[in-house]
């Protein structure tokens, strides 16, 4: 099936609002402590919680690692990783390593936590078996991709060489004039 311009157009928004959810995440965490609804202090994000939780089969590495000298820097590393994937995604700037480091968290983030047994969770905004919102987003990042989007539109138009093959919304190489 050929693509259009609306597939194409629809690409780049699934790109735009999946970096800015990578983008606010990073930059909430990264700004903690903050400030509660009742006008308490929040505590400093940390990754700790999250990696001790685990519960998928890479949850041994992940626990060790939160008990680990690492564990400081991966509290650094992941809010900043989340920011520079999603401005890439927003801005279509180095999108294919944008769309590779999405692919590349969430299939950790789902891999920590793949929902088996499909019960409420504390704090959960659904009850998930197999599939929860980490999947989703992961397979949009994979579609993402494949599909080429920092041709159709972003910053990466503005980093091509003139006389170099582009591709328009159809997919079809273009040459530039």
């Amino acid at each position: 099936m050929m693509a259009t311009r609306w597939h194409g157009a629809a690409l780049v928004v699934l790109r735009t609002l999946l970096g800015w959810h990578f983008l606010y995440e990073g930059y909430y965490k990264l700004v903690l402590p903050a400030w509660s609804t009742a006008g308490t202090p929040l505590p400093a994000w940390s990754a700790g919680g999250y990696l001790r939780g685990a519960t998928g089969p890479l949850a041994p590495a992940f626990r060790a690692l939160a008990a680990s000298s690492l564990a400081g820097w991966i509290d650094l590393a992941v809010p900043i990783a989340l920011v520079l994937v999603g401005l890439s995604l927003v801005l279509g700037l180095f999108t294919r390593r944008g769309c590779q480091g999405a692919v590349l968290l969430l299939a950790l983030f789902y891999l920590a936590a793949i929902p088996l047994d499909g019960v409420p969770r504390p704090g959960a905004e659904g009850t998930y078996l197999l599939v929860n919102k980490t999947l989703v987003e992961l397979a949009a990042a994979v579609v993402l991709l494949t599909s080429r989007t920092e041709a159709i539109a972003g910053l990466d138009l503005l980093r091509q060489r003139p006389g170099l093959a582009r591709h328009d919304l159809v997919g079809q190489p273009k040459v530039n004039a």
